[in-house]
Order: C-alpha cells, then structure tokens, then sequence
C-alpha cells in the first residue's frame, strides 16, 4: 500500500509518499511560497534532491507533486492510481475531533469551522483536502490531528479558572498541540523500555521553534503545556510562552496597538527572538552567547528554565516517570540545551551522563541518563509523517 502524506501550510505544502509495505519513504519535498513571487518545489528521491517551478494555489501544488511523482524519469511510481491513500495532518480538531477520521464534506467543514483556533492552519489544511478531491477524487483521504492524543486529559487539567458558562458557550480550553510527535515518541519509548505502550509513565519534550510538554500516564497525555493556542507554555523561538494576560492590556494602552496586533507580537516578536534581539534560531542565538552576548545567554537561559519548570511539574502529576523524552529540532539535536535542562535534579531520581549526552547519535533512538538515574533519559527522533501513514493505513484498510 502507498500513501501519501500532506501536510499544507497557509503557503506551504510538504509531502512524503510512503511504502507501507515496509514503511519506506519514497519521496519527499515541499512547496514553497505558494502563491507568492518565486515559488519552488523540492523533490528528494533515491538519494537525490531537485528543484521545480511552485505553484500559484495549493490545487496546483498537487497537481504538480503528482507529475513529479509519475514523471516517467524521475518519478518513483507510474500511475496515479498506484496511491491508495491520502493522510492530511490537522492542526486544530477542537472539542470535535478526537481520533484520527476519513475525510468527508462534513469533516472538512467541521475543520474549516474550527480555523477561528487556527487561523494559519486550518484553512490550509482544509484547502489541501479540496484540491485533492478535485484531482483524485476516488482517492480516500484521512485526517490526522495534532490535539487528538491530548483529547484524554481530564478536564480539571484541560480547563481554565474562567466561568463554567463561558467555558461551555465558547469551548475555551486547552487542546494542546504536537500530539502527533508526542504519540509518536510515545510508542517508540514503550519499544525502548520493553514495555506495553499503555502502561507507559513519561514526559515527552518537543522542543523546536515551537516547544511542548506533555505529560504521559498509561500512554496516555494527561496534562500538556501548550493551551487553547500554541502560544501558551515554555519561551519558545519567537513566542513569549506562559505569561500574566495583564500584560496584554498593558501592551495595548502602552503601545497604543489592539488585542489581536498584541497577541502576533507575543506569538511573532517575542522568545528568543525578542528577549535576544537578535534572531529566533537556536543556534544562531547560541552563537551570540558563545561570543560573550549576554541577552542571547539570558535567553537560553530562560528557555531551559521553562522547560526545567514543565518537568518538575509534571513529575509531581505523575508521582515520578518511567522516562524523559526530548525530541524535535532542540530536543533532538541539541545536547548543550539538554544537559542545562536536566542540570540539578538528582534529588529527584534524574542524572544525565554527559559522555552519553555529549556523543549521542542523530537519527538514533539514544539512552543519554546515567546508570545511577532512577528516571531515564531519552533522545528520540520523531516522525509524525510516518505516524499519519500509521493511522491512514489502519482506517482506510478497516
């Protein structure tokens, strides 16, 4: 069975067709700058990486996918007719969606219907689901949502302290996101530990651009840092992360801006970017603090602190952890940010070995806690592209 995994952006569209016979990435790229001037197409393959011209909408940008992908030179399949299924990945599911589901008229409209909670993504995914419709139209598509896994929290831990009535009229809560990656890192953990996946205990750290937390209970998400929006939570590359909401009022009757031109500055001007001055790229901001900058050292400083604080916090949720997982960009890839993380906290059962941490290997599911530790230490790469594979296989074959 092939399928192709989309995963549409409001000017963006990146794919992976997959074998699922063995799980096999056969291709990959991304639409750039759809509908903007130069837009270009990525397309790796067998080792390769080539560039096309883009797309004006994301109908085009499909439509071109699928040439590249059946061009008799180049292309790794000969018909259309060879992909069995499309997996779209879903930021926003809302209060509507808590499973993995095949995409219907009804689904999209529910989807387009929650884009008020995800205004950058929703309506992108949703176009991506039309334009396939319109090109391959006996093709089923399924849908795969970030807030799905977070759909098992219970609500003294999804709710806020705002009227009941308020809650209920409005469906304000937290729904969380980069559930994909934390189910994802989830199973593989329970592979690492030898462990059934629904007795798993561990907290799962996303850290990129974009950082989540969450915390894990019979494989479960119990409680997780980013809220009814991303921007609640740790400081992150360009968002402020948890934050007084007075501090908005005091944003807009001091510089003399609205709500929502308040609430892009938290999101767009603020992090790392905004407490550095300087950029919103971990390793950028690295470079300055290595050179002496004292505001990039301060914001590394303050995005180690915040997940330090998530941790903590969830270990008391949980009454301690089988693991510590890190994952995503940061996470994965960056063992200076891990070890200022997990520096000081042997009194709760957790001790990184340096040597591990310092000479892991990328791609690499790595065990990084020292053999004293009672609470492991994971690095584990995520693949969520692969686990919308999963879940398209599974509901499209039942």
């Amino acid at each position: 069975m092939k399928i192709l995994v989309i995963n549409s952006g409001s000017s963006s569209l990146k794919y992976q067709l997959f074998d699922m016979d063995n799980e096999k990435v056969l291709a990959k790229g991304n639409c750039e700058k759809i509908g903007l001037d130069d837009p270009i197409i990525s397309y790796k393959h067998d080792g390769k990486e080539e560039t096309f011209a883009g797309a004006k909408n994301h109908e085009e940008a499909i439509k071109k996918v699928l040439d590249i992908l059946v061009d008799p030179s180049n292309g790794v399949i000969k018909s259309f007719k060879e992909i069995d299924a499309i997996g779209h990945r879903v930021v926003m599911g809302g209060w509507i969606f808590k499973e993995s589901v095949l995409v219907t008229e009804k689904v999209i409209k529910d989807i387009e219907k929650l884009s008020d909670m995800a205004p950058l993504h929703n309506p992108a995914n949703a176009m991506g689901m039309r334009a396939c419709k319109k090109i391959m139209p006996k093709t089923p598509q399924v849908a795969v949502f970030d807030t799905a896994f977070h759909s098992t929290m219970p609500d003294y831990a999804y709710m806020y302290g705002i009227k009941y009535e308020d809650y209920k009229k409005y469906n304000l809560r937290k729904y969380g996101a980069h559930g994909t990656s934390h189910r994802y890192v989830t199973y593989e953990l329970a592979k690492a530990l030898k462990k059934d996946v629904n007795k798993v205990k561990a907290i799962t750290c996303h850290l990129g651009n974009g950082s989540s937390i969450t915390a894990i209970e019979n494989g479960k998400s119990v409680d997780t840092s980013m809220g009814l929006t991303p921007l609640q939570g740790l400081v992150m590359g360009s968002r402020s992360g948890d934050i007084d909401p007075t501090v908005v009022q005091f944003l807009c009757e001091h510089k003399n801006i609205t709500p929502a031109q308040a609430i892009s500055y938290l999101n767009k001007e603020c992090g790392l970017l905004g407490i550095s001055g300087k950029t919103s790229d971990m390793r950028a901001v690295k470079g300055f603090a290595e050179k002496g900058d004292e505001r990039s050292k301060l914001a590394l400083k303050m995005l180690a602190y915040s997940a330090k604080k998530y941790i903590g916090t969830y270990l008391a949720v949980l009454n301690g952890a089988d693991a510590i997982v890190f994952t995503g960009g940061i996470g994965e890839n960056r063992p200076e940010m891990r070890e200022e993380i997990i520096s000081n906290m042997e009194n709760l059962g957790i001790v990184l070995d340096k040597e591990k941490n310092d000479n892991f290997k990328r791609g690499q599911v790595e065990l990084i806690s020292a053999r004293k530790s009672k609470v492991k230490i994971y690095v584990i790469p995520t693949d969520e592209e692969l686990l919308i594979a999963r879940d398209t296989k599974a509901i499209v074959t039942k």
